[in-house]
């Protein structure tokens, strides 16, 4: 597949100043409902404005998220939102980003595994309501299981920012600026 394959494989959707969603595949206007079906579907799509061409997918699939916030049963706490919220302009916000981003890919494969093994466990008999009354029997246990595994990427990156602390004292012990910080502890200790 050539790059203008892949282009045109690219749903394009023009947001208009009307605030309305033109689906250029189809020549017809979408809703945000049809949007998040078109992400449900995993299909490729891209929202432009259609004056000035300024990319506006992340601002869709946001506008979305907030309307499922919204209604229905939230996926974030207001204290989640707040702790995003102050990662914004932070040091650690690529790192945050890309925290959340491989979490949810592992979330998904762990998700992907369950489902293609309860399919080889019981067929097609297993249909979407069997999946949901599985899945609430399961959720105490991956609820466990996610805690541990956020309990061990904690402890993983508490260990890697002391290895790093180490690395960077032993780095400037080299330079002659006398005692580094954690030398003035050090000798606290120790008298």
């Amino acid at each position: 597949m050539t790059q203008s394959d892949a282009q045109s494989a690219i749903r394009l959707i023009k947001k208009y100043p009307n605030r309305r969603l033109y689906d250029t595949r189809n020549s017809a206007y979408i809703t945000l409902a049809d949007v998040k079906q078109m992400v449900l579907d995993a299909e490729q799509f891209q929202v432009v404005d259609a004056k000035t061409g300024q990319e506006l997918t992340r601002s869709i699939l946001l506008q979305i998220i907030l309307e499922e916030e919204s209604g229905g049963m939230p996926m974030f706490s207001a204290t989640t939102l707040s702790q995003i919220i102050r990662f914004y302009g932070h040091a650690m916000q690529g790192v945050m980003g890309s925290f959340l981003e491989k979490n949810v890919a592992a979330f998904i494969e762990i998700q992907e595994r369950m489902a293609e093994q309860s399919k080889g466990l019981y067929g097609q008999q297993f249909g979407p309501e069997a999946w949901a009354q599985f899945m609430n029997v399961q959720a105490p246990i991956l609820q466990n299981m996610m805690s541990n595994y956020v309990d061990q990427s904690k402890n993983l990156f508490v260990q890697m920012q002391d290895q790093m602390q180490d690395q960077t004292r032993n780095m400037f012990s080299v330079f002659p600026f006398g005692v580094t910080p954690g030398d003035k502890n050090k000798d606290k200790n120790e008298g």
